[in-house]
């Protein structure tokens, strides 16, 4: 709820996007973010510049080709993300943010019960995520549609 002692906390006008990090959020996610490999190159990108890169994208679902220019590249942007997916980190700082915000709503960090409705169980019974794999695959055409015909 909205009110004049908790509005400040969440005021956003002075970062430059809405969706930038501040100095708290980033002091909790910086940690769980992986070092450089060692032995490799200096790393010359801001973390914290690619995180809100990602959350540029996230919230306002733009292509990766309008993310502006004074964020990290397109593509630094886009392996950092993917990156952090493979190796467990976005994971990682999930549960760290689900475990927090359970805390900060003084419940138990993990869940001690689960509702589950009737049409979740339908759907796992038939495969869940599963189903939804099919219908992002290129169509494949049969051989006789894809020949020329005279």
């Amino acid at each position: 709820m909205w009110t004049k002692e908790n509005r400040g906390q969440y005021d956003r006008s002075k970062l430059r996007y809405p969706i930038d990090l501040t100095d708290e959020e980033w002091a909790f996610i910086e940690p769980l973010i992986p070092a450089a490999k060692p032995g490799g190159n200096k790393r010359t990108v801001d973390e914290r510049n690619v995180v809100d890169g990602v959350m540029y994208i996230l919230s306002t679902g733009c292509q990766w080709a309008a993310l502006p220019k004074d964020l990290p590249a397109r593509s630094t942007v886009n392996d950092y993300l993917r990156r952090w997916d493979e190796d467990g980190t976005l994971d990682r700082i999930h549960q760290a943010l689900y475990v927090q915000c359970r805390e900060l709503a003084e419940r138990e960090a993990s869940p001690t019960a689960a509702i589950i409705d009737s049409q979740s169980v339908k759907s796992a019974e038939k495969g869940g995520a599963r189903l939804t794999r099919p219908a992002t695959m290129q169509a494949k055409r049969s051989k006789a549609r894809s020949a020329m015909s005279w």
